[in-house]
């Protein structure tokens, strides 16, 4: 398999300084800051990264499923709510929540849900967030 990369470079103090984050493949070069990581700021930040991958981690997975058990999806759309808290003064990721919606002919909901769970908890980016306390989701099959 792959190995994927991407570079964060920071300039000055954490609250004045400024970042910019690019991905090795070239598909994605972008600012960011303290307001936009801890307020209201524009740019992206690492926690906003982390649910795009999330997001695109289970809705590829819930895919392959439905793929090798015979169903043929037309869309998989997911969304990634990151929640940040302190925890012993430190900020620390404390909930994910997925959101996804489906369009799948010819599937049952309990079918559905089964898939979308096993993706939750298998897919790589859940795995490599093990460490975060609470992660939820909420599957629906369009009509």
């Amino acid at each position: 398999m792959p190995n994927h990369s991407a570079n964060a470079l920071w300039n000055g103090s954490l609250q004045e300084g400024s970042g910019n984050i690019k991905f090795s493949s070239g598909s994605f070069e972008g600012q960011y800051s303290f307001s936009s990581r801890f307020e209201e700021g524009t740019g992206t930040n690492p926690e906003e990264l982390i649910a795009a991958a999330h997001a695109g981690c289970v809705s590829m997975q819930i895919s392959a499923t439905l793929g090798r058990k015979g169903f043929s999806p037309v869309s998989v759309d997911t969304e990634a709510k990151v929640t940040m808290r302190r925890v012993d003064d430190v900020p620390t990721i404390t909930a994910i929540e997925l959101t996804t919606v489906a369009e799948v002919p010819d599937i049952d909901d309990a079918t559905f849900q089964e898939i979308a769970a096993d993706a939750k908890a298998n897919c790589i980016i859940s795995r490599a967030l093990a460490g975060v306390e609470n992660i939820t989701m909420t599957a629906t099959l369009k009509s």
